[in-house]
């Protein structure tokens, strides 16, 4: 009996072997051709280079110029062309709040959102929570409940514990409010842990951080 219409089709022992060897001469640095002929790799001095963009940031009451590709995200400015490296970068998709900093006093993951969209803005990293060598009232209190472990995330909890003072004084509800038609939010525990939410402490430091915000908020 003749088989018709059969392809010869790589083995799965000939794919395996060619992916090894193409591995192994990209770690010799050896360059690997393309293997259709259809496909022509483009020369590196042949792409084009984006186009910078002049601009001003105003950060922690202060003037910096700076010159960037216009898809640089806010927390990439600071970190990489400022040196504010105080806002750190985590997941890089806004899902762990390390990059919280507050722009126009409310809070933001910086990591999505581009520089250039906040050229007229007041823009506070937790460098600028604190007066010279005095820490900010957040800050010390973080100290003093030992409110972090490896640090990591402490600067986007922080800022975001000040952002989230702020909303609470303005009177907006959260999930957890009893009665989302008050004009005064009662900061419980549950209210503290539901707006700080966004911001994961991997350490799960979580206890001694709501004690801290407590603090202030009652000293406040």
């Amino acid at each position: 009996m003749v088989e018709t219409g059969k392809k010869n089709w790589p083995t799965r022992r000939t794919v395996l072997e060619g992916g090894a060897a193409t591995g192994l001469l990209l770690a010799a640095g050896v360059p690997v051709q393309a293997q259709r002929a259809d496909v022509v790799a483009t020369p590196v001095s042949a792409v084009t280079p984006v186009p910078t963009m002049p601009m001003s940031l105003r950060i922690n009451a202060e003037e910096f110029a700076v010159e960037i590709d216009p898809r640089t995200t806010l927390l990439d400015a600071l970190r990489n062309h400022l040196g504010l490296v105080g806002s750190k970068k985590g997941c890089d998709h806004g899902q762990c709040g390390a990059c919280t900093v507050l722009v126009n006093g409310r809070r933001i993951n910086s990591c999505l959102t581009l520089a250039a969209m906040h050229e007229d803005d007041e823009i506070t990293t937790i460098e600028g929570l604190a007066n010279g060598d005095e820490l900010g009232p957040m800050q010390a209190a973080f100290v003093a409940r030992d409110g972090f472990q490896c640090g990591y995330c402490t600067p986007g909890q922080i800022c975001s514990a000040v952002g989230m003072l702020g909303e609470v004084e303005a009177g907006w509800p959260s999930h957890a409010s009893a009665d989302i038609t008050a004009l005064s939010v009662a900061l419980t525990d549950a209210e503290i842990r539901e707006r700080m939410s966004g911001n994961i402490c991997r350490c799960a430091a979580y206890p001694n951080i709501v004690a801290a915000i407590r603090d202030v908020a009652e000293d406040a």
